[in-house]
């Protein structure tokens, strides 16, 4: 199965859903924080959940729940650049147990990631949307029961074609 995102969907088995991208659009990741959501094909390495906010979430990928301790390094300095991190951590890095809900579930993409380069860019992911579907730093939001659907249907062979 392959997922085919743009500036506005996200689209699977002949299903189309409203996504929010980076703030400066689809293009080449030029570095970190730059607010783009990259160009590429991907494959989704792993799945992170809230198991308190998510129930009976069904997948062929390997699922994690996210404590509260856990983050994800964004900061080029680290040698955990690009990875997931427990708290405390002394570098720059993303909160994944938000009460915003929109890591409640979180499709982690492997951009940058064999091997990972320093100040490229880090954790994109497919997460939840915003109610406004306001533009995200550079991963991919769709709607939470949209998301939940999707992760059905992927496997560690879909395709993830951001264009």
């Amino acid at each position: 199965m392959h997922i085919f995102i743009n500036k506005k969907y996200l689209t699977y088995n002949n299903y189309k859903v409203k996504c929010a991208i980076g703030r400066r659009g689809i293009g080449k990741k030029q570095k970190e924080g730059d607010q783009i959501t990259p160009k590429g094909i991907f494959r989704v390495k792993k799945i992170l959940y809230r198991k308190d906010k998510v129930k009976r979430l069904r997948s062929k990928i390997k699922k994690m729940q996210i404590e509260k301790n856990m983050g994800w390094c964004d900061d080029p300095l680290s040698k955990d650049y690009n990875k997931l991190i427990k708290y405390p951590f002394s570098y720059k890095s993303e909160n994944l147990y938000k009460t915003n809900n929109i890591y409640d579930i979180i499709l982690v993409l492997n951009f940058n990631m064999q091997p990972i380069k320093k100040n490229k860019g880090s954790a994109i992911f497919i997460h939840i949307a915003k109610s406004n579907f306001e533009p995200t730093e550079g991963c991919v939001a769709i709607k939470r029961v949209e998301l939940k659907k999707l992760v059905n249907f992927i496997t560690s062979k879909t395709k993830i074609i951001i264009n």
